[in-house]
């Protein structure tokens, strides 16, 4: 039978399954505790009970007044039920009952057949034991699984006047296949039809089903009118398979599919998209990813996690609605397996990189490992000590196309291929006490490089073709814990007093021959300070003369142990110059480093707050600084403002991270006990000039506004809410991508329009549904 388009609209929720929720684990089985025995149906003995029964020579049996008859499987109730022994039918008369596994059926008249489960309802009431309740005009029960419903009224909302609810001629319920089919069934909205269906299928628990999942639509800037309508194959309990048709206005019609699978000792996915002949760009355009991960025992392992796209613009064209990926720069290709036990692990892997750069932006491309070869080990406490080894074997190579690229002041870098030996032995002995402790460590790196310069070496006067580097590195970590009885804000609590002491050496060795493969400069904070490098990576490791210290003190509540407000403040202090450094770097000639500040507080039960800062002495001014405020007085409400800045670094700091001055301002809060409002804003107050993408004569200005988010929700009276969200980011210098978004979510039912859950969920800190989902009924909740 052909289905109409708009039918589309109607699968979702409790129409269509939640994807992965139930999905049962091979090797794990149900605990029989609270099944019925293994007796038979014909055999299950049987209890009635009654104000009179009367019974004759013809295995007749009349109970009246409070009858009931109970089994282990069922259960049923009536004013009058005359048994037929023989035949093994009851008929119940006046306000009749049958509760069974958790479904409820009543009706004026119950024929019921106690021996094959079978039974007929005269205008039967239903509740299922999936929450969803209704009335007919007639129902037949073939068995403890199947039954139909004739004249039927239907809503999944368990409201004494559902908000929604379904109308059709026949209504057929299997229990045992999870599904409900309704025929000619019309769905009404506030006594309004909204949608229609000849045909309609939709589970009746809260498990995984095949069929029509819920379309998404709304309209954005780069993709015009978007509409995705997907299915979803529950092929097996540990694999499935999702296929969806999306339509755009702007570019055209793109198919997509997702494979998922997962094994005892294996699992991934597969999933791809192809659009033809683009109405943009006239070419055709595709997504693919894969990934696997393999267990084979006796420690050995294999995996692989590949992905690629047809062009640098793929990303900002076809971005998912309601989610920003416009920014992402590489996508990996990566195969690899190994063998690992609880002290040794090896491997072997081929990683390169697709580097996205579309046109008006600089995206540094990375090297690529082929291959990387692996070998560490580490045992802990082995008498006392600590042992690890780290060992590394790479070669690597940088496409042809992107060896060479532009320095600061327009020179020209070069990015030559090469094979790289790494070895890294450290031994440690931790000495704990009570309130204190010291470590003291040694370690030894080695490094031996093979590079081909192509030449270039003896053009640019630098570079070897071999080079190789042995340093030693000693430490000695430690730290004290004091505390006392104090009060905070008048409460009783425990204050600690935890100074810490690292001292690191490291001699000088020149490295300015070596290449830099995969080496930058190390992000300054609270746990980088008490590193043994200021790089991140290898191809430079620091020399270093210097001692590390830091203070932190805690206020914890006397009798919960909750942390009220925690103050950290740390420091370097140099006692020599820095002289290893990465091309075009500066190298430090400072005696001390910054100060670095940070804090914790949660004063009340509603509000917490965090900073952290960077203070420059010798330039006087603030080089970084975070600070981040929550205020949840209930449910429902929340308020979140936050502030990130970081001084720009000069024009040839190509190592550090750029300049960032912004605000960010998050909140959901009631407007009236129906309408809530949610939103976001990200401000920034760096202006970046750019050239534009379609004039590259005419200079541009980053938009401020990098991310704006607004929405209004409404609560109904029952079982239904309605949102609208507006988005709006930045693509690129000049380009943003706009959306509205609606939806109608029906409780138990699903959600009509674009789902923009998941963006509230992942911008809005501490989101929460307006409408809690509804509750599954348990079978023993409604054994009478």
């Amino acid at each position: 039978m052909r289905i109409l388009p708009w039918l589309l609209l109607l699968l979702s929720s409790s129409f269509a399954p939640a994807l992965a929720q139930d999905v049962q684990l091979l090797g794990l089985k149900v605990s029989p505790a609270l099944g019925r025995s293994g007796v038979s149906d014909n055999q299950m003995p049987a209890f009635l009970e009654a104000v009179n029964m009367r019974g004759d020579a013809e295995n007749n049996l009349r109970m009246t007044g409070n009858a009931s008859a109970r089994r282990q499987d069922s259960v049923l109730k009536a004013n009058i039920i005359d048994y037929n022994k023989k035949a093994g039918i009851m008929d119940a008369q006046v306000n009749a009952r049958l509760i069974r596994d958790g479904n409820i059926v009543t009706g004026p008249s119950i024929t019921y057949n106690i021996e094959d489960g079978t039974a007929t309802v005269d205008q039967p009431n239903f509740w299922l034991e999936s929450g969803g309740a209704g009335v007919g005009s007639w129902a037949d029960v073939y068995n403890r699984n199947q039954m139909s419903l004739t004249d039927v009224t239907y809503s999944g909302c368990p409201c004494p006047q559902p908000s929604w609810y379904l109308q059709s001629d026949k209504l057929d319920l299997d229990f045992q296949e999870n599904e409900g089919v309704a025929r000619n069934a019309v769905l009404y909205f506030k006594e309004v039809p909204i949608l229609a269906s000849p045909y309609l299928t939709f589970p009746l628990k809260k498990e995984r089903k095949s069929g029509f999942l819920l379309p998404t639509f709304g309209s954005t800037t780069n993709t015009g009118i978007d509409y995705t309508q997907p299915y979803y194959f529950n092929l097996a309990p540990n694999y499935d398979m999702t296929m969806q048709l999306r339509a755009m206005s702007k570019h055209g019609l793109q198919l997509g599919d997702e494979f998922r699978y997962m094994g005892e000792s294996y699992s991934g996915l597969m999933a791809g998209t192809y659009l033809p002949n683009d109405i943009k760009t006239g070419t055709d355009r595709w997504l693919y990813t894969a990934q696997h991960g393999q267990r084979f025992g006796n420690g050995f392992f294999a995996g692989y996690n590949v992905s690629g796209v047809s062009d640098d613009n793929y990303f900002k064209d076809f971005s998912s609605i309601a989610v920003n990926q416009a920014m992402i720069s590489y996508l990996p290709r990566q195969v690899g397996g190994g063998w690992a036990n609880e002290y040794w692990t090896t491997g072997v892997q081929v990683m390169t990189f697709q580097t996205i750069s579309p046109p008006g932006s600089l995206v540094a491309p990375q090297y690529n490992k082929v291959p990387e070869y692996t070998f560490n080990g580490q045992r802990f406490d082995f008498g006392g000590f600590d042992v690890q080894s780290q060992n590394t074997l790479t070669s690597f190579q940088m496409p042809e196309d992107k060896r060479f690229a532009l320095g600061p002041n327009g020179s020209l870098r070069w990015k030559p291929d090469g094979q790289r030996a790494l070895s890294y032995n450290s031994i440690a002995y931790p000495i704990v006490r009570p309130g204190w402790y010291v470590t003291p460590k040694v370690a030894m790196t080695l490094a031996q490089y093979q590079t081909d310069w192509y030449g270039l070496d003896r053009y640019y006067g630098y570079g070897q073709d071999s080079n190789t580097r042995a340093l030693p590195i000693m430490s000695v970590d430690s730290g004290m814990t004091f505390d006392r009885q104090t009060t905070f804000f008048g409460k009783d609590a425990l204050q600690t007093f935890e100074p810490r002491a690292y001292y690191l050496r490291v001699p000088y060795q020149d490295q300015s021959q070596l290449p830099v493969y995969d080496t930058t400069l190390a992000d300054l904070n609270f746990s980088q300070i008490f590193q043994e490098n200021i790089f991140a990576g290898y191809d430079r490791i620091s020399n270093a003369n210097q001692t590390t210290v830091a203070l932190t003190t805690r206020w914890l509540d006397a009798d919960s142990g909750f942390e009220r407000l925690s103050l950290s403040l740390a420091q370097q202090y140099y006692f020599e110059d820095q002289y290893v450094t990465l091309p075009y770097q500066r190298a430090r000639t400072d005696t001390r480093s910054v100060y670095l500040l940070g804090g914790n507080a949660a004063l009340t039960d509603t509000t917490n707050t965090a900073a952290t800062f960077q203070y420059n002495p010798y330039t006087n001014q603030w080089d970084r600084a975070q600070v981040v405020a929550r205020w949840r007085p209930q449910r429902l409400a929340m308020m979140s403002l936050s502030y990130r800045y970081q001084i720009n670094p000069p024009p040839t700091a190509i190592y550090q991270t750029p300049g960032q001055n912004q605000i960010s301002a998050a909140f959901q809060w009631p407007l009236t006990n129906r309408w809530y409002s949610v939103g976001r804003v990200d401000y920034s107050f760096n202006r970046v000039d750019a050239p534009s993408i379609i004039d590259p004569t005419v200079i541009v200005a980053m938009p401020k506004v990098t991310q704006a988010i607004l929405g209004l929700e409404y609560k109904g009276d029952c079982c239904w809410s309605g949102r609208v969200v507006f988005q709006r980011y930045v693509v690129s210098a000049d380009q943003t991508n706009t959306g509205v978004f609606f939806q109608l979510e029906l409780g138990g039912l699903g959600a009509l329009g674009q789902n923009p859950m998941g963006l509230l969920g992942k911008s809005i800190p501490d989101y929460q549904n307006i409408n809690p989902p509804i509750p599954s009924v348990s079978k023993f909740e409604r054994y009478e």
